[in-house]
């Protein structure tokens, strides 16, 4: 019988000027915190990664996240994500260098694709996260978005997502617009489209905001499901998350 690999919890924070910032579509923004000391606390939590973005990606932001990379890695021993800005093998080298595990790709890899592909060869499919922003068009279909969500490219998720996959992305973080903020659960449709589509681990993102809707991605074709202020406002604490999915019989790493 063969073992089912266990669904992996992310909790994401969104970096500024080297510190954790909270707020509503990049909108009033509030201080959140020191990364070491937030990424700690998930540590010890039990989250099975984590994943920084960096939302101003500026070159003097890049130089404080890499400061911040190296400081998180030296106290966290969980796999660590950082996306944002990164629009060349040398960004990545320099943050892989640092201590972070995965590269996170958006808007540069719908810039230059190739990214996807060096990236890969040069330090390995698993290193290599592509994120992915869709929303849903009047026809049933969805469309990518960069910048944030703000600039529409004309490109169809899917034929984007197999594209990815065959580039040699090791994973596929898949953000539902529409669903994004509502806390009203994730784009289940979307999941099923894309995981039926690709051979590589999707992550979900975008709509959760209870158990339940964790749950339903996992049942719905996601490898991981990514959250942010769900757990940063402690409305739902990840052990108690994890052991609702285990009567769920939903496998997660859960320390004894």
């Amino acid at each position: 019988m063969q073992t089912q690999l266990a669904k992996r919890i992310i909790p994401c924070l969104d970096i500024k000027d080297g510190r954790v910032v909270k707020g509503i579509n990049f909108l009033g923004l509030q201080d959140a915190g020191d990364p070491v000391e937030v990424a700690k606390r998930y540590n010890d939590e039990e989250a099975d990664e984590i994943t920084f973005l960096d939302i101003t990606a500026t070159l003097e932001a890049r130089k404080t996240t890499l400061d911040m990379v190296h400081k998180v890695a030296q106290e966290v021993f969980i796999p660590l994500t950082v996306g944002g800005g990164i629009a060349s093998i040398e960004q990545m080298y320099d943050l892989l260098n640092a201590g972070c595990d995965k590269i996170s790709l958006n808007s540069a890899a719908i810039k230059n694709p190739d990214l996807i592909t060096q990236g890969a060869k040069r330090f390995g499919s698993q290193c290599i996260v592509v994120a992915i922003d869709a929303r849903r068009n009047p026809n049933g279909s969805w469309e990518i978005y960069t910048h944030g969500g703000r600039n529409p490219t004309g490109i169809d998720l899917l034929e984007w997502a197999k594209e990815v996959y065959d580039r040699g992305a090791g994973e596929i973080l898949l953000t539902s617009m529409d669903c994004d903020g509502t806390k009203n659960g994730y784009d289940l449709e979307q999941l099923r489209a894309v995981s039926s589509s690709v051979g590589i681990p999707l992550i979900a993102s975008g709509g959760a905001g209870s158990m339940e809707h964790i749950l339903k991605a996992f049942e719905n074709g996601a490898d991981a499901a990514l959250a942010a202020s769900i757990f940063h406002y402690q409305e739902i604490s990840i052990k108690a998350l994890k052991a609702f999915l285990k009567t769920h019989r939903i496998p997660v790493r859960i320390t004894d």
